[in-house]
């Protein structure tokens, strides 16, 4: 049993990083409640996490290699810790969206660690078991976080989402330095600090200016300020990498056409598969009335346990199957899932999404298995790390965008449908911050029935613009796929397939 310690001293930092992506879905509207805030900044909450996560992601293997592993790994444990503890007491928006990026930061520590540990702590059938076990849990935090966030949020309250984390970091900790032996550094290592700067500094000011279209408008000065600086902090962070010696990211890698594919299809796959879940959560509590545990169960777990379920099946078919069409076929599905959610009516509820959420389900477990390995297979052998590492960066900003332009939609549509139905103009902001119940119980009985009809219509109106989108990019995801992925040449005989590989084959998340 003790050789197995590393491995849950890892799996425990690796549930928590991950379940922390999803676990704010279903507390947003009693976060909205209890922190009197605004629809952008509950984006905000969600998008920060996500953001810095994977802006990060990629100069944290190098700090790993110059600071060791392990040491990296406690430490983010220890950010995270202290991150949860200032995100539970956070008095106001404001504190919650700045420890949410701190806690992206120590997700990033861990995430960058963890295959390493692995790979160090195990040898031969062992590091097989181990990863395989990794990406069992990696792929039931996504399942688990909806679940687990509406458990917490009905019997205590939103702030033990956070809490929460607390004991399971200390004890992570004492296992890590109890169980893992500690390796070897590299000195010299130098970090792309440039780099690293002009490229977090473009995936933020996209996502804002995404975020900020929604309340300014899309010709708004501040909102074409903030997506065209974003642009040209993303053209300068493409400069800086064909210029230093060791770059985050190497353009040249982009001259692969599989390799821009599959960026791209990760990138879609996020945004089209997962966004919508925080706004069909919103909608499901606070206008058809679930409990944060129903949100839960039965607007996100479907999808879940549908891509678990097939990302189990299929894996020992993969390696004799062709990625274009497995990958390719999971997007359209993605896309055809999202579609068949998009016919929300004013008397709908939760039955309305399940067939969508499994089809969906099905597509992500068809398309992720394969898309690291299948990156790493397009570029050289000693660039493979860097492409894992990339793929997994455009997953997550794929979610902080798809978060951002999925809500900039809902909130738009919505206050067409509400303007349309003769409903007053401040009434979209309120049920954005799931205050939909509460502006029932302010108005005369005799006016509810009317109002409540028109809040129903109106917020199925703006989810059926979410799935739309959702839609359209998971089909032009699936045709990027087709076009682009090849099969990957044989290996040759002498080159073993880097230990990364495996372990990223079994993410599912």
């Amino acid at each position: 049993m003790r050789k197995w310690m590393p491995l849950l001293a890892v799996c425990l930092g690796t549930f928590m990083l991950l379940i922390d992506v999803t676990i704010v879905n279903v507390a947003l509207p009693d976060m909205a409640a209890g922190l009197s805030t605004s629809f952008s900044a509950l984006q905000w909450v969600i998008d920060i996490y996500a953001l810095v996560l994977a802006a990060l992601l990629m100069a944290l293997g190098a700090v790993c290699d110059a600071l060791g592993r392990r040491s990296v790994y406690i430490g983010g444990l220890a950010l995270f810790a202290l991150a949860s503890l200032a995100s539970g007491l956070a008095p106001n928006a404001a504190m919650l969206i700045a420890a949410r990026g701190v806690q992206g930061a120590g997700g990033a520590a861990m995430f960058a660690t963890t295959i390493a540990l692995l790979n160090s702590s195990y040898q031969g059938r062992d590091r097989g078991t181990a990863f395989g076990i990794w990406g069992a849990v990696a792929g039931g935090a996504a399942a688990a976080g909806p679940v687990i966030g509406g458990l917490l949020t009905e019997g205590a309250s939103w702030r033990w989402i956070f809490f929460v984390n607390l004991p399971v970091s200390v004890i992570a900790v004492a296992m890590t330095l109890r169980f893992v032996a500690p390796d070897r550094v590299r000195a010299g290592l130098r970090l792309d600090l440039p780099g690293l700067v002009a490229f977090t500094a473009g995936a933020a000011a996209i996502t804002l200016g995404l975020i900020r279209s929604s309340e300014d408008g899309w010709a708004a000065a501040g909102t074409i300020a903030l997506l065209a600086g974003g642009a040209a902090a993303l053209a300068v962070f493409a400069v800086v990498e064909s210029r230093v010696a060791r770059p985050l990211l190497e353009p040249a890698l982009f001259r692969r056409p599989a390799f821009t594919g599959i960026m791209l299809v990760a990138l879609l796959l996020n945004a089209a598969a997962f966004a919508y879940l925080a706004y069909s959560s919103l909608w499901l509590q606070t206008v058809v009335g679930l409990s944060p545990v129903r949100a839960g169960l039965l607007g996100a777990a479907p999808l879940s346990a549908a891509a678990f379920v097939v990302s189990a099946l299929i894996g020992r078919f993969l390696h004799a199957s062709n990625p274009r069409w497995i990958i390719g076929g999971g997007m359209l599905l993605v896309g055809i899932g999202a579609a068949l959610q998009a016919t929300l009516g004013a008397h709908s509820s939760w039955p309305s999404l399940v067939a969508g959420l499994i089809v969906t389900g099905v597509g992500v477990g068809l398309a992720t298995p394969t898309l690291v390995s299948n990156a790493m297979a397009a570029v050289p052998l000693a660039q493979g790390g860097m492409a894992a590492g990339a793929v997994n960066t455009a997953r997550q900003l794929g979610y902080a965008f798809g978060i951002a332009v999925l809500g900039s939609v809902f909130s738009a549509r919505m206050t067409h449908a509400i303007a349309v139905g003769g409903g007053r103009p401040g009434l979209s902001q309120a049920i954005s911050g799931g205050q939909a119940r509460a502006v029932l119980g302010r108005v005369p009985a005799g006016q509810r029935g009317p109002l409540d009809q028109l809040i129903h219509s109106a917020t199925a109106s703006g989810l059926n613009a979410c799935f739309v989108v959702a839609a359209l990019l998971g089909l032009a995801g699936g045709l990027i796929a087709i076009a682009t992925i090849r099969r990957p040449a044989p290996a040759a005989p002498h080159a073993a397939p880097a230990p990364a590989t495996q372990a990223q084959e079994a993410t599912r998340s």
